[in-house]
């Protein structure tokens, strides 16, 4: 394969808090054997998936130039991917939520690159190449979908998640990394496991990010579409398990008529899904996505979008009603008859207008926190942004006058004023003072000996979401994960049977082989008995070479797997089915 890097602009243009999450596809790392397992899985999905996929999947395995044959390289993938408007990182694992919607708002695929061992050739709880490369990329050459996709990132990245989310991400990723490993001790995987369900059945309110996941889920991952009676697979957790793509055809699994309901349906990575929702096509996704968006804190504000911020313990940003944004850490509200009258961040604090930096007030200038009353002069009917000079200079509100506001809910400001600033309407959107106190009823909220006081100016919250307003004006670079993904071992038998992959690979591509299929099967049946897939890829070629007696010979011997090892039964007569064209061997 060549490895030649094939740079994409998409990817060029992602800010630096996003490539700190991708990592090199290394394909020398693929064996014979996970290439075996990628053919294995995409001959089955194709074979079957043409039956019960959305048209857009077989369609789009050709647009995206994902191969049956062979594992696909990034840069190829990106070569490609650039002609239909997207891209393909590398990343490894899970990634936090909100970084995985903002890579699909750039129109960005993450791409775990790891791959499956065969031991979960049907399905893993972990992401791996099968399910993000051969389930996600071929359903965003439907330009429908991939617009879906591209504004769920754009809006799920605003999602304001509890301080339990993060949690939940970590556990999750921690239990589908032991899933995943070889021999992993089975009380180390039910202590993951248990915690996950902990955490489940104990994060009270579900946040914002917590029910967009959940949509995320139910269509992106789960998603089936047409009618509930006859529906077809679009989800790529679906497309890209061979297992569960045929379980959910089944009547074991209740189809429901997808709506904003979904949002409320939390899932098990663990297990096959018990129910899954029926989109009536991909333009009802995105009508969904925007009324589950209206109630977002994003398009609502309010107090309870600073609430929100407050408890997730994270960076926010609140925008008020002049365009003025404030990006910090809230730790406080005071409230006055339902609406927030004051508002107060903790630690680096930055103001922005349009998602960029006002000039001289960065992280560096409010390092200690930033607080400001919101809302209307009490007895006056115009609010600040909504004066004309002329009002301005009538109420005392001048560079170099001296004066006292008193803001509905006895917020007070006195000071001296230094200058403001305005927005591109002309309305004030910041007034800096000097010598002021800013007082709520008996209490002091600032004093003269502080420095300078700046004063947001809005009439209301108009929105509150997730992450900073400019993401250049906090060090964003700073995941790191509690759990490494965990490689497999290498040992010599391993190495072993991974020479003998390498050598029906060679042979099937018409390369140079060590070894004939004869002397290939003689090693695999005696010394590695307990594998299956090798000797389902020799029965394949012999078949084709109408090797008669020794592709007998090979049947036989995967009858005694079949017996031996009855969970790979099914899994050794669907590969021989793909081979002898029949239902049963």
């Amino acid at each position: 394969m060549n490895s030649t890097i094939e740079s994409n602009p998409l990817i060029e243009r992602l800010p630096k808090h996003l490539k700190q999450f991708i990592k090199p596809q290394v394909y020398e790392d693929y064996t014979p054997i996970n290439q075996a397992v990628w053919r294995y899985v995409m001959r089955k999905n194709v074979e079957y998936l043409g039956k019960v996929a959305h048209e857009s999947y077989l369609d789009g395995l050709k647009k995206t130039g994902i191969s049956i044959e062979n594992i696909p390289n990034m840069y190829g993938m990106n070569r490609i991917l650039k002609e239909i408007g997207w891209a393909a990182v590398a990343v490894d694992g899970f990634i936090p939520p909100n970084a995985f919607m903002e890579f699909q708002a750039y129109n960005v695929l993450v791409i775990a690159s790891d791959i499956r061992q065969i031991e979960h050739i049907e399905y893993t709880p972990a992401p791996d190449i099968i399910h993000e490369g051969a389930g996600h990329a071929p359903i965003i050459a439907n330009p429908e979908y991939a617009e879906y996709l591209r504004r769920f990132g754009e809006i799920g990245c605003k999602a304001i998640s509890s301080s339990r989310d993060y949690e939940m991400y970590e556990a999750v990723r921690l239990l589908s990394i032991l899933k995943e490993a070889e021999d992993t001790p089975k009380a180390e995987i039910d202590a993951a496991e248990k915690n996950v369900l902990e955490l489940q059945n104990n994060m009270g309110e579900l946040s914002e990010m917590a029910q967009i996941r959940n949509l995320h889920w139910w269509t992106v991952e789960y998603g089936l579409i047409g009618t509930v009676e006859n529906p077809k697979i679009y989800g790529a957790g679906l497309l890209s398990s061979i297992g569960e793509s045929a379980w959910c055809m089944t009547d074991n699994v209740k189809k429901i008529p997808y709506s904003i309901l979904a949002a409320d349906q939390s899932f098990d990575i663990t297990k096959p899904q018990p129910q899954l929702y029926v989109t009536p096509d991909f333009a009802y996704l995105s009508l969904v996505l925007e009324e589950f968006a209206n109630k977002m804190a994003l398009r609502t504000g309010g107090l309870s979008g600073v609430q929100k911020l407050i408890q997730s313990k994270a960076i926010g940003t609140i925008e008020l009603s002049t365009g003025m944004q404030i990006s910090g850490n809230f730790t406080n509200v005071i409230e006055f008859e339902g609406k927030p009258i004051y508002i107060q961040t903790t630690g680096k604090t930055a103001l922005a207008y349009r998602e960029k930096e006002l000039v001289g007030h960065g992280t560096q200038y409010h390092a200690e926190g930033f607080g400001s009353p919101i809302g209307k002069l009490v007895g006056i009917n115009l609010a600040i942004e909504d004066m004309s000079p002329r009002d301005l200079s009538a109420y005392a509100i001048y560079e170099g006058e001296r004066t006292t506001l008193e803001f509905e809910g006895n917020i007070t400001v006195s000071g001296e004023i230094i200058t403001g600033s305005r927005n591109l309407r002309g309305e004030i959107i910041l007034i800096s003072f000097k010598n002021c106190t800013v007082t709520h009823n008996n209490t002091v909220l600032f004093q003269p000996e502080w420095g300078n006081y700046d004063m947001a100016v809005g009439k209301k919250i108009i929105s509150a979401f997730s992450g900073p307003a400019d993401v250049n004006s906090f060090d964003l670079i700073t995941h790191v994960p509690s759990s490494e993904t965990i490689k497999p071992k290498k040992t010599a038998e391993k190495t072993e049977l991974e020479h003998l992959y390498q050598n029906v690979r060679n042979l099937r591509n018409g390369e140079k082989s060590e070894m004939s299929l004869e002397a290939i099967f003689e090693i695999v049946s005696t010394k590695h008995q307990n594998d299956w897939l090798l000797s389902v890829e020799i029965a394949e070629l012999l078949q084709k070479e109408k090797s008669d007696i020794l592709l007998q010979t090979v049947l036989c011997h995967l009858e005694e797997i079949k017996l031996n090892r009855p969970n790979v039964a099914h899994l050794i007569a669907g590969g021989l089915d793909l081979i002898l064209q029949k239902e049963t061997i």
